[in-house]
């Protein structure tokens, strides 16, 4: 057996759960005794699949999703194309692929997978939400695209209503918010800072235009509940959760930080699990590049800090993107599992970037790592994983396996045909409760009232007393009505809010 083998089983040839990648390529000829596996206990020590358009990514993407299902694992995906719907349906079979297969000795089954869809719009998947209050101000500010100082006053608006209890559930309780604040309200930020009316005027344009691009409904109640993104289907399997993204794949910013704002819900909302044989999710984050571009520092900063922590509550997440320079290195630090598709370099950047990508592989005794990513084919990859003591594997070439499932996407009437009616009527109906739009109404209601009975001629003194009695009553049982409506909603009286500015449970 040459050194080149003995090396690929050796490092590669671990027992217990794994999910197929391929089969190692010696001189572009697949081998098939030597397959490349990822042990199912290394998925939650996060991964990167990288490489140029068309090389094959997606369906890497998947491949492990259809893997992890098979495990009982489920996982979250974003379907930005409108490609990865495919997984809900068996794949066809061709010539080519059965040729693909028998080249390395096996054969194909094709097999449709458990598929739950979501949606930011509620066009082909259930509706998602999230309040404004959990979505909090960091990722708000990126979404409404706002400068420092802009941020900094939202920050502040946030903490006004945190501080008093005002519940900001949609747009319109922000908006409500910003507007009492620059005008009957303005003497109460004296503690916290000043809102000029011009940032106030920027602040609600911002949301208007995001409001007109659809966005709205994505912020309301009832919020997501990560529960339901953690099933098994009635067979053992586990589900794929697919949010649809072809609707609004032109607003970016929207989707990409709503998969932030997802990753900090698992963050927050789910214990400490230690050292897991499998993971409780995987979470697949495409266009990875999104979330970083136009990110400020501290953003960045909290999203390494979750990439370093998450893992520790049982949820893997792999970054999909064009190259590892898309992603920071304190975050790509901290991906253990690699699958490099082909380079494509064809200006003096795209070959600074291939320098770069190369020089983030471990060495090679078989292979010059920058030359053979620009050799590979549309389906081969070069893979390091850890092996299951977390020791990083050997990089090796390989030929991808074909997907079980349909890849490409599905009629648009199939959406509805595979909707779960018990979740999409969960999500289907808007509830409006009293925030901080009823709240504030009812508060300038209260103010113009008092202004009218302070202009009235004054009552005798026994009037007055009985007039205040019966006021302080109205006033305190309102008070008492949402206080206690209040404490109810929240955990504590006190709102706490974690590194994205986001509400901790």
């Amino acid at each position: 057996m040459s050194e080149f083998k003995t090396s690929i089983q050796t490092s590669y040839g671990f027992s217990g759960d794994a999910i197929d990648l391929g089969h190692a390529l010696e001189d572009g000829t697949p081998l098939g005794d030597l397959p490349i596996r990822i042990p199912l206990r290394m998925m939650n020590r996060h991964g990167l699949i990288a490489g140029s358009t068309g090389t094959g990514k997606t369906r890497t993407l998947q491949l492990l999703a259809e893997g992890l299902s098979r495990h009982g694992v489920p996982s979250f995906v974003a379907d930005v194309k409108g490609d990865l719907a495919g997984i809900s349906e068996e794949g066809p079979v061709s010539e080519r692929l059965l040729a693909r297969v028998s080249s390395v000795g096996g054969t194909f089954q094709p097999q449709a997978f458990p598929v739950e869809f979501f949606s930011l719009s509620g066009v082909n998947g259930t509706q998602i939400r999230a309040t404004v209050s959990s979505f909090g101000p960091v990722l708000l500010g990126k979404v409404l695209d706002l400068s420092d100082t802009q941020r900094s006053v939202l920050a502040m608006v946030f903490k006004y209503c945190d501080d008093r209890a005002l519940p900001l559930l949609d747009f319109k309780d922000l908006r409500d918010v910003l507007l009492y604040l620059g005008d009957q309200g303005k003497g109460e930020l004296k503690a916290y800072g000043a809102m000029s009316t011009a940032t106030m005027g920027v602040l609600i344009r911002k949301m208007v235009e995001l409001e007109q691009q659809g966005a709205g409904r994505f912020f309301g109640e009832p919020e997501l509940d990560i529960n339901d993104l953690m099933r098994t289907a009635g067979d053992g399997r586990g589900i794929v959760n697919i949010l649809t993204l072809a609707d609004v794949q032109d607003r970016p910013r929207l989707y990409s930080t709503f998969l932030m704002w997802l990753l900090g819900q698992f963050y927050y909302g789910l214990p400490e699990a230690g050292d897991l044989d499998k993971p409780k999710l995987v979470f697949f984050f495409d266009e990875a590049h999104l979330l970083f571009d136009d990110s400020s520092s501290a953003l960045v900063e909290h999203i390494e800090q979750v990439a370093r922590l998450i893992r520790s509550k049982g949820i893997g997440v792999f970054f999909i993107t064009q190259t590892p320079k898309d992603v920071s290195e304190a975050v790509l630090a901290q991906l253990g599992n690699r699958i490099q598709h082909a380079f494509r370099a064809f200006t003096p950047t795209d070959a600074k970037n291939l320098r770069a990508t190369a020089s983030t592989f471990p060495r090679s005794n078989f292979y010059k790592i920058d030359e053979m990513l620009t050799s590979l084919g549309t389906g081969e990859a070069l893979i390091t994983v850890l092996n299951p003591k977390g020791v990083p594997t050997e990089t090796v070439a390989a030929q991808i396996c074909a997907p079980s499932s349909l890849m490409s996407g599905i009629a648009p009437e199939a959406y509805g045909a595979r909707l779960n009616t018990l979740t999409a009527a969960k999500y289907r109906e808007v509830i409006d409760r009293d925030s901080a739009h009823e709240m504030l109404k009812k508060k300038l209601s209260d103010m113009a009232a008092t202004s009218q009975q302070e202009e009235k001629p004054a009552p005798s003194s026994r009037s007055r007393r009985e007039q205040k009695s019966t006021v302080g009553k109205v006033l305190d049982s309102r008070m008492a009505q949402n206080a206690a409506r209040q404490v109810a909603r929240t955990v504590t009286q006190q709102i706490m809010r974690g590194i994205f500015g986001m509400l901790k449970r």
